[in-house]
This record gives C-alpha cells, sequence and structure tokens, in this order.
C-alpha cells in the first residue's frame, strides 16, 4: 500500500473525529424520546370534573313539593305527562348513577366556549379523577375521568377545566346520614362525633385534590398544551341547610321531618353551615393556593334559598314553582315526601344549577383572582354576583 504522509493522516483524523461527534449530536434526536403532541386545533371547550355537586346531581327539580304523584306540582322535570322518565334530566347517565344533568353547570354557562363537556360523576372520589397509571380508579363503569380528559383534550381546544371534589373522600354522605338519623332515631347530637369524624378525613382529603389538580396538569401538558393555554379553577360546596334562626320549621316535632325535608337539630344544623362548610372552603381554598390556580367560593351560593329556609317556599297545587321564591336545594327524599332517589338530596337542584352556570360565565372573564359568587335575594339565576375572596 502507498504510505500516507502525516499531513494527510491529520486531516483525515480530523474529519473522522468531526463526522463522530456530528453522528453523537444527532443521535439523541433520532433515539430520543418524542416531543410533546401539538395541542389540539379542534373546537374551544370547558370541562368539568369531580364529583355530583357539579355533575348535575338534583337537577331533575324545579324546587319541592310534598305533593307525591303527577308532576309534583310543576317541580319534576321528569314528568312526561303519564310517568317518569329521568332521563329526560340525565340522559344516558341516569342509567350507571352519575346524574349528568342537562342544567349542570357547565351545560348552563352561556358564552365562553363552543362545547362544554361535563366528566364529573355523582359519588366520585379524588381517586376517581386520577389517571389509571397513577392509581386513579374507574367508577360506575367509566375510566378515570383525566383518562377521559385525554381524548377531550386531543379533540378539542381546552380553555377551561372546572373541579369540584373531595366531599366523597371526607364522607359528605355518611355525615348528613348520621345527622338525619340522630334527629329521627336516636335524639342526639351529631355534630361533635362528626366533626372529629371530618377532621380525622380532611388531610388525605385535601392531598387527594391537591393530587387531582396536578393529574389534570400532567394530562394537558401531555396532549401539548403549554401551562398559559387554559385555566383549572377548583369549587368549593354550598350549604344545602339553613342556619337555625333561618329555618322556617321549629325545631320540635316532625314538621321538619314530614313536611320540609331538613330533619336536623339547631346546633347541628349551626355547625354544618357555620363550621363544617366555611371549614371545607377554606382548605379547598389553600389547596387552590398551593397548587396556583383559581379558587372559586360557593359556601354562600345557597344563602336564603337552602332547604327550609324562612326566605322560601314548598311549591303547591295552587303555587307553582319559581326560581325566586322555591328552595335551590333537594330536601330529603326518603320517608313521606319520596319522589325521586335518595342520592338527589341535598344537592343544588335545576335552579341552583342555572345559578351556577351564571357563575361559571361570570367568573370566564375573570382570568385571575379568587372570587365568591352569591345570590340576590328575589332574583333567579341573572342575580347572580361575584365577590373578590
Amino acid at each position: 500500500m502507498p504510505e500516507i504522509s502525516p499531513a494527510r493522516r491529520s486531516a483525515a483524523a480530523r474529519r473522522a473525529a468531526a463526522l463522530l461527534a456530528s453522528a453523537a449530536l444527532a443521535l439523541p434526536l433520532l433515539a430520543g424520546t418524542a416531543a410533546p403532541a401539538a395541542a389540539a386545533t379542534g373546537p374551544t371547550a370547558v370541562v368539568s370534573m369531580g364529583d355530583s355537586y357539579i355533575s348535575g346531581e338534583a337537577g331533575r327539580w324545579k324546587g319541592n313539593s310534598d305533593t307525591a304523584s303527577g308532576s309534583r306540582d310543576g317541580t319534576d322535570r321528569a314528568w312526561t305527562g303519564s310517568g317518569y322518565d329521568p332521563a329526560r334530566v340525565y340522559g344516558s347517565t341516569y342509567a350507571n348513577g352519575c346524574d349528568r344533568s342537562d342544567s349542570a353547570e357547565v351545560r348552563s354557562a352561556t358564552g365562553i366556549t363552543q362545547t362544554q363537556i361535563n366528566l364529573a360523576c355523582s359519588g366520585a372520589t379524588t381517586a376517581n379523577v386520577f389517571r389509571a397509571a397513577s392509581g386513579g380508579q374507574s367508577f360506575k363503569g367509566e375510566a378515570p375521568q383525566a383518562d377521559q380528559l385525554a381524548a377531550v383534550a386531543a379533540q378539542n381546544t381546552v380553555k377551561l377545566i372546572t373541579l369540584s371534589v373531595g366531599g366523597n373522600d371526607l364522607g359528605f354522605a355518611d355525615v348528613i346520614s348520621t345527622c338525619v338519623q340522630d334527629y329521627e332515631i336516636w335524639w342526639s347530637y351529631c355534630h361533635d362525633d362528626q366533626q372529629a369524624a371530618v377532621n380525622a378525613r380532611m388531610d388525605a382529603a385535601m392531598a387527594g385534590v391537591g393530587k387531582a389538580v396536578d393529574e389534570v396538569r400532567a394530562v394537558m401538558s401531555a396532549a401539548g398544551y403549554s401551562a398559559s393555554s387554559y385555566r383549572i379553577v377548583l369549587q368549593s360546596y354550598p350549604s344545602p341547610i339553613p342556619r337555625s334562626s333561618e329555618n322556617r320549621y321549629p325545631e320540635s316535632g316532625w314538621s321538619r321531618t314530614n313536611t320540609g325535608g331538613c330533619p336536623f337539630w339547631d346546633l347541628d344544623a349551626n355547625w354544618a353551615r357555620d363550621t363544617l362548610v366555611p371549614q371545607i372552603s377554606d382548605r379547598l381554598a389553600a389547596v387552590a393556593a398551593a397548587k396556583g390556580v383559581q379558587f372559586l367560593d360557593l359556601r354562600d351560593l345557597l344563602q336564603g334559598r337552602e332547604v327550609c329556609s324562612t326566605a322560601t317556599r314548598l311549591a303547591t297545587p295552587t303555587v307553582a314553582p319559581s326560581a325566586t321564591t322555591s328552595e335551590w336545594a333537594r330536601f330529603l327524599d326518603m320517608g313521606t315526601t319520596t319522589q325521586g332517589t335518595l342520592q338527589e338530596s341535598f344537592h343544588p337542584n335545576h335552579y341552583a344549577q342555572l345559578a351556577l352556570g351564571r357563575c361559571l360565565t361570570l367568573l370566564d372573564a375573570k382570568t385571575t383572582g379568587n372570587w365568591s359568587c352569591r345570590n340576590t335575594p328575589g332574583q333567579d339565576a341573572a342575580g347572580m354576583y361575584l365577590t373578590a375572596r
């Protein structure tokens, strides 16, 4: 072989080194992970996630009535004229009990996005929101809500996500059941032992809420959304029952049970309205602050519109239900007042859901800050307004 001069060998070595360096730089691009998917370009969307207080549970009802037949004095939106069809209100989700009503908050909001999507399910806990890959659990035959959100985010341009969750982690249903039994059966108070039970669950519940927010963010990031391209709003819960001083039925006797559907002792009612609901709202607000999301405080949403409130009345055969005079929460649907399902009890009804939709519409214009949503006495959903929290 002909001898190669040292100069030529040096030049060849430099070229080989340069090629190797170029290859080394290129390999990560070829072998590395793919870039995040681009955000969808479909219609703009607002999405609701979480539990019954946002799914639309009790949207079947326009106020309350003790008339058990027919249209229940016009309060039952499921009345067909000859029978009852709850699917008229809850659609196909009545079959599995998620009860996403046609007037749920996300459906009642107006003018904010092109599409409104409700993923919330009555009875859901924070674990039903997490992705399956992060320990999330299917619920009522449906995939975890964060996994459902992934499909929604790919097909729509999600601008706003509203989340209401944590109440079932705290055992809301157990608290209500215990307080009702203590009034009707045991003649004892519930607020002392139930406060202890809530306290014992609180930290874990709030940790779950925080993780739910993280899971939503993870889904959106994986779908190619930047953090500034959408908003998350965490909501609190309203009190469905009034303070004792604002209850139109006396504490003694059976009118709170058989007529009003609000069987709670005065001290327990005061505890629920002025201690439990504010405690939960404040803890949820702290989670929102820690996670950098907006907070919507709903503790006073139903003030003066609660079950048995002195400012409201039952519908009767001669007094039709009205958003200005009827209750905005479902009464206890059992015993002599059984009409629909027990799980609808003490949830915001059709009138309240229209009000919640108005709150969401107003909040959409508030791109920053934390807000409380309240009603105006004597007005319907149009009278809802926000105050800075």
